[in-house]
């Protein structure tokens, strides 16, 4: 693994490879020694998890790390091109993290500086660490990740989220429930892919009659900011509502997950209930993220 880029990449063996070394870390088996070594985290996007979890991954391990959020600090303002942008970062760092609202900039990233480059989020594509500490998390509540029901609810269009999970979760035969307004739907490369790999799924416009089946509920916010029209977004933001009475007769072991940040979707009310473990699911991005970096950087630790 040279770079980390999207979930299309991985086969199963990579996804548990990872997953396993992130267990070792967590439980202190394992103890990757990045001293030395910089991580550059661009976020031309806003992020609060992503961000602080790889600072934090990073210096945990020894590491440092040089920041950039937002670009109106840089020279881009000036007219420079983002490759020229990224070779220059390159000559001062041994790895990049990489947000942007463009799709398709990672990729672009790896393509133009000799370091490795990870996708921490491309517009409404992917988001490939976001969907490895999600499997870590499903592993930590359910024990397996084979043959699961998962049910992903919200917005699925541009849920950059749903879109590295459902890629991640077509490796270990699961079954989908895909909750969405019909506008905000799965792109359908996405379901082409899964009917190509024999992946059993349903399109629903409603929660009901599912919730019993679940193993796992994941929920998306809509989000603002990729909608062009407001009024759009003032229709269909409130389109889904998880209550603790949306999770009556839900199985004792349903974990409800979020990416996070949430709006209104998931109640508050939900967070004193057993099924949640969105909170837990963000702390798990740490030990995920360490066991990425550390992978990319060349050390698997010592015991």
């Amino acid at each position: 693994m040279n770079n980390l880029i999207s979930m299309r990449d991985l086969k199963r063996a990579e996804i548990e490879s990872i997953l396993d070394f992130a267990a070792r870390i967590e439980q202190g088996d394992v103890r990757p020694d990045l001293t030395g070594k910089l991580a550059a985290l661009l976020f031309a996007e806003p992020s609060t998890r992503t961000h602080f979890s790889f600072d934090t991954a990073m210096k945990r391990m020894g590491g440092q790390t040089l920041s950039m959020s937002g670009t109106s600090s840089t020279s881009l303002q000036k007219g420079e091109s983002l490759a020229d942008t990224l070779k220059t970062i390159s000559m001062y760092a041994d790895l990049i993290v990489l947000r942007s609202a463009v799709e398709g900039s990672a990729r672009f990233a790896s393509e133009v500086v000799d370091i490795p480059v990870i996708n921490a989020g491309d517009g409404a594509n992917q988001h490939p660490t976001q969907a490895l500490l999600d499997l870590y998390s499903i592993i930590k509540t359910q024990g397996r990740l084979d043959g699961l029901s998962i049910a992903l609810v919200g917005d699925l269009k541009f849920g950059r989220t749903a879109h590295s999970l459902v890629q991640a979760l077509s490796e270990f035969s699961p079954r989908f429930f895909f909750i969405s307004p019909q506008h905000l739907a799965l792109p359908s490369y996405l379901l082409e892919d899964l009917r190509e790999a024999g992946v059993p799924y349903q399109e629903l416009t409603s929660l009901d009659g599912i919730v019993p089946d679940l193993d796992i509920m994941y929920v998306t916010r809509v989000q603002r900011e990729r909608f062009v029209d407001p009024e759009e977004y003032e229709r269909v933001k409130n389109s889904y509502v998880i209550t603790p009475a949306v999770l009556e007769g839900a199985q004792p072991t349903l974990r409800v997950l979020h990416p996070l940040p949430r709006v209104n979707e998931v109640s508050t009310a939900v967070d004193r209930t057993t099924h949640a473990y969105y909170f837990q699911q963000a702390a798990n991005g740490v030990p995920v993220r360490q066991a990425i970096l550390a992978k990319l950087l060349g050390t698997e630790g010592t015991k």
